[in-house]
């Protein structure tokens, strides 16, 4: 699968967004933050992977999916399309580091107003890259994007729609990490939820 060059409108578009959005107040979680994880890489990217909200390794580096389950989740997308991180856009439904009390001690899902303080960042970024496809990273991610209660085990591996773009939920890898990682029958469902992807796209 051919990757385009860059266009450098698309690229100058998202920094332009970042340096507007970087000291983000819009919610608590501006406040204990160390860094914004925007997210990165591929600005015409086909895929747009969308995760929960940054751990410890992505708050201090500002980077998104840098620790082991996003190293896992790099490896399962290289396992399946090839590719390395330049060749996808990968960020989260927060861009910063949801903790239990605001306190650093331990992550948590984002709650649905801090999810709501970045949607408009979000849907910035959707409206810069207009990827083909979607992919929903862990139960928060496809829940908040689908305004479904149902859990992840019950959506992972079907298509659905965010507007007009399509959408597939996937585990987690901390969830794949947490029952054995790589080892795991989650992380085969895993590499076989990123092959629909890779098949829709090479369908077009």
């Amino acid at each position: 699968m051919e990757v385009k060059p860059v266009p450098l409108e698309r690229s100058a578009e998202l920094q332009r967004l970042y340096e507007r959005v970087k000291d983000c107040q819009r919610c608590p979680l501006g406040k204990t933050r160390t860094r914004l994880v925007f997210g990165e890489s591929n600005a015409d990217a086909k895929v747009f992977f969308i995760g929960e909200g940054p751990g410890r390794e992505e708050d201090l580096q500002g980077r998104p999916f840098v620790g082991r389950s996003g190293q896992l989740l790099s490896d399962a997308i290289f396992e399946v399309f090839n590719w390395g991180r330049q060749d996808y856009y990968i960020t989260n439904l927060v861009k910063c580091r949801p903790t239990v009390d605001l306190a650093f001690a331990r992550d948590r899902p984002p709650e649905n107003a801090e999810i709501e303080a970045c949607r408009e960042i979000l849907s910035a970024q959707l409206g810069i890259i207009q990827p083909e496809a979607i992919v929903a990273v862990g139960s928060s991610a496809a829940k908040a994007l689908l305004h479904t209660k149902k859990g992840i085990t019950a959506i992972r591996g079907m298509w659905h729609t965010y507007g007009r773009i399509s959408l597939l939920p996937v585990f987690h890898p901390s969830y794949v990490l947490r029952n054995g990682g790589k080892s795991s029958p989650q992380y085969k469902l895993l590499l076989e939820d990123l092959q629909l992807v890779r098949d829709r796209l090479w369908r077009t």
